[in-house]
């Protein structure tokens, strides 16, 4: 794996973000490695417009509302180097956009992650961080396309559709459960978690039995590479959590070896690349992948859906007026509020971005966020409009890491929202204020009140 580190340009004033390096997620300092060259001078930032202050995207207000901050830096400048966060704020469309194309932006961005590990944990990290290493989203072409094309069958909209039947079922049976009209209750608890879960877990093929252990895993792998680990015993937990879920995985692809499911592993494994394009192992690492992401991003998406809706009256109305809108409705959201603000990515060589030079090793984040509010690229950026057809949002990523399991998230999501619109004609928000996950990267809500 090729190891990427960052630097502190000369011109940069230090600050205490500034004296190791800034973890990728949650903006903690961790010892910084020693640069391989010297620095060199940045061309001066533009100076800054009137009433603009940069702040910390992990303030408390920026956090949960981060959308009129992220508006003003856009207008202030789209490729915005950003001393505090020690990388290239990339918030225009068009700007994104390029570097989602250009090779130069690379994906490799294990060692930020593993830089963050305290001291006292990094003999755990080795395997751990082995595993990171063969996730899709980690890796640049060619090693990102000869590891996707395995999954690329199985991950298509017609071979989703399959599952379409199961999901509607699930979805209506835990609703019935759990979502009493009336009923007061918390939609992130009572659906939005557990229903991506057990969608994936069957779709994975892992016995209803061995559940509560591999999503324990999962979420304890989730502070890991999203940042809720912040002590030497969680990142530990973590670390060891990541290597539990491959063993299990690997187990799981010997059984479906000696006996075939209808299920993901059991349908790639016949292909017959397993073992010849893409090793065994490099195949449980991907795995490990889709049972973290899938599970999150789904979730995150139908919270954000139903609270749009529910905070926008008149849209919530058309969608039940006419429920062929709800897959519109869900795309708008990942649009307006997604569940994911932004992607971290490295560059790879120096490379001219709008007319500022981003030198090799630069950091940049890829702020899809404000990148889906560009009015250069959409209208009336910050109305919520379900009538928009903004399928052309970034909220999925775009060309080479577009989410291979989009087709599937967007299934689940529209089949919450369906039922939920038709059928629930009495929901409405409870009047809490919202908390919002910290996370440079995620988009998620601790909760949702709602009266069913």
């Amino acid at each position: 794996m090729t190891v990427l580190t960052t630097h502190t340009p000369a011109t940069t004033t230090a600050t205490a973000t500034e004296t190791g390096l800034v973890c990728p997620v949650t903006g903690r300092t961790a010892p910084r490695a020693a640069s391989p060259s010297a620095p060199q001078v940045r061309p001066p930032a533009p100076a800054p417009a009137a009433g603009f202050t940069e702040r910390y995207l992990l303030d408390p207000a920026v956090n949960a509302d981060p959308y009129g901050y992220l508006n003003s830096l856009r207008d202030h400048d789209p490729v915005y180097w950003s001393a505090m966060h020690r990388a290239w704020l990339v918030t225009g469309h068009a700007q994104l956009m390029h570097c989602l194309r250009d090779p130069a932006v690379s994906a490799e961005r294990v060692r930020p992650l593993m830089d963050a590990v305290p001291e006292g944990a990094r003999e755990d990290a080795e395997r751990a961080f082995a595993i990171l290493s063969r996730w899709m989203v980690f890796n640049d072409a060619p090693q990102h396309r000869r590891l996707r094309q395995v999954f690329q069958e199985q991950f298509a909209a017609r071979a989703i559709g399959r599952y379409r039947a199961f999901v509607e079922r699930a979805t209506r049976a835990m609703l019935a459960r759990r979502a009493v009209p009336g009923r007061i209750g918390d939609l992130v608890a009572d659906i939005a978690r557990p229903l991506p879960a057990l969608v994936f877990a069957r779709w994975l093929g892992v016995p209803q039995a061995h559940g509560p252990s591999f999503w324990y895993w999962n979420a304890r792998v989730g502070d890991l590479v999203l940042g809720a680990a912040q002590e030497e015993r969680e990142y530990r937990t973590s670390l060891q959590s990541l290597v539990n879920l491959d063993d299990y995985l690997a187990d799981l692809v010997r059984q479906r070896r000696a006996d075939p499911k209808d299920d993901l592993i059991s349908a790639v494994l016949a292909g017959g690349q397993i073992g010849s394009s893409v090793s065994e192992e490099e195949f449980v690492g991907m795995l490990t992948q889709m049972a973290f992401a899938g599970g999150e991003t789904t979730s995150n998406l139908i919270v954000n859906t139903v609270l749009a809706l529910l905070e926008h009256p008149d849209e919530l109305a058309a969608v039940r007026d006419d429920p062929q809108l709800v897959s519109m409705a869900v795309e708008e959201a990942m649009r307006f509020d997604g569940p994911s603000k932004m992607s971290i990515r490295t560059a790879a060589r120096d490379f001219d971005l709008d007319g500022r030079s981003v030198r090799a090793e630069d950091r940049l984040f890829l702020v899809t966020a404000a990148a889906n509010r560009d009015p250069a690229r959409f209208p009336d950026p910050d109305l919520f409009s379900v009538r928009r057809g903004s399928a052309s949002h970034l909220g999925f990523g775009f060309g080479a890491h577009f989410c291979i399991g989009a087709a599937l998230a967007r299934l689940v999501a529209g089949a919450v929202v369906d039922v939920l619109v038709r059928e629930y004609p009495g929901l409405e928000l409870l009047p809490e204020q919202h908390a919002w996950q910290p996370s440079l990267l995620n988009r998620a809500l601790t909760a949702l009140p709602v009266r069913y």
